[in-house]
């Protein structure tokens, strides 16, 4: 923060006023400057945060991002042209280390949308406004449903469908995203039990975010979600993804163990579209690999490509599930190279849980 202080005086020297705000947020104040001059002095502040720090022997990289706010053309007042700075510097991290960003209307309506987003959020927990569907799980020979995952969906009386890709982000900033992950796992191990006393069970996967993964209280958690439904273990099935998997490995390795000793299915999804070790594989307590839908977009490497891992994932003594399944040619595929499971609009989407025992009844 001292070389961080420095460097900003050494820039700046006299012109305008320079303060700490906080944590590591700092402002600079300019007055009687216009845009281009903003971003003049935005560049120059980047520049000097270009070279390393060297401490202690060490060479530390500073992440800089900038967020410019003027006057009058965005606020009238001090205090909205803080907030609407800091709007903008956000929108600059968002972009990655080294950008200067100027404030923009619609920063303000997605922001004001975010908010809007958590409360509304927050009720739905509350009163029960979420839904999980399930998209079945079908085996490439028979066509026999061996399994659902559950997606959750959400039905706002004010927002209408809003969809997992616009809320998820806000529960990950909010902190809602737990609760949403504990929700998620209830439901799905409550009607676990719902299909096994109607005669009709289903292994139902559930996925595990990176928030949950990092709690020390997860492998409790399920054993008491599975214990107060009464639900043998076996019927439940746990998703990870590589990125979250290979965050921390020896920890994500630990968490995984101690999940499988319960007797919980271990699956790893979206194989093989993260930045992962493939060597570390061999070290994770898993059942099935899922391999992500990009696999099965055509291409004149295509068929090869999906041969090869499909092989490499069986050489581990795993299965392999094919997700996004639409075509009849890459069902075709899945049965030359051996893939067990898919899911699909091919078969069918993801539909309410009354739904999936009705269409059982009549398949």
């Amino acid at each position: 923060l001292r070389e961080v202080s420095r460097r900003l005086k050494s820039q700046l020297r006299s012109e305008g006023i320079l303060a700490r705000l906080g944590g590591d947020e700092f402002v600079v104040l300019l007055a009687g400057e216009h845009a281009e001059r903003a971003r003049f002095w935005a560049d120059q502040i980047l520049s000097a945060f270009a070279m390393p720090f060297k401490h202690d022997g060490l060479a530390l990289d500073f992440g800089t991002s900038i967020g410019i706010a003027l006057y009058p053309d965005n606020a009238q007042t001090g205090d909205d042209l803080m907030r609407f700075a800091d709007m903008a510097m956000y929108s600059a991290k968002a972009q990655g280390r080294g950008h200067a960003v100027f404030f923009e209307a619609r920063m303000g309506k997605e922001m004001a949308e975010r908010v809007l987003l958590a409360e509304r959020l927050r009720m739905a927990l509350s009163y029960g406004g979420l839904q999980l569907h399930y998209q079945p799980e079908v085996d490439v020979k028979s066509a026999r449903v061996v399994g659902v995952e559950a997606l959750l969906r959400w039905h706002d009386p004010v927002l209408g469908n809003v969809s997992p890709a616009r809320f998820i982000p806000v529960a990950e900033a909010s902190g809602q995203i737990v609760a949403l992950g504990n929700y998620v796992l209830d439901a799905a191990c409550k009607q676990i039990d719902i299909w096994l006393k109607c005669g009709t069970p289903l292994r139902v996967a559930v996925n595990l975010s990176a928030y949950q993964l990092r709690q020390v209280n997860l492998v409790d958690q399920v054993r008491s979600c599975l214990q107060k439904h009464q639900v043998p273990p076996q019927w439940l099935e746990l998703e990870v993804t590589e990125s979250q998997a290979m965050i921390n490995p020896d920890q994500g390795r630990q968490v995984l163990e101690d999940l499988a000793q319960l007797g919980v299915t271990i699956a790893l999804d979206d194989f093989g579209t993260g930045h992962s070790s493939l060597a570390y594989l061999q070290y994770l307590p898993l059942q099935r690999v899922k391999l992500g839908r990009e696999f099965l977009f055509s291409s004149p490497s295509r068929d090869r490509l999906m041969g090869g891992i499909v092989q490499m994932v069986h050489a581990l003594d795993l299965e392999v599930v094919a997700e996004g399944v639409e075509q009849p040619d890459q069902l075709q595929l899945l049965r030359d190279v051996g893939c067990e499971f898919f899911q699909g609009w091919l078969h069918s989407q993801a539909m309410p849980a009354e739904q999936v025992q009705s269409w059982l009844a009549a398949a």
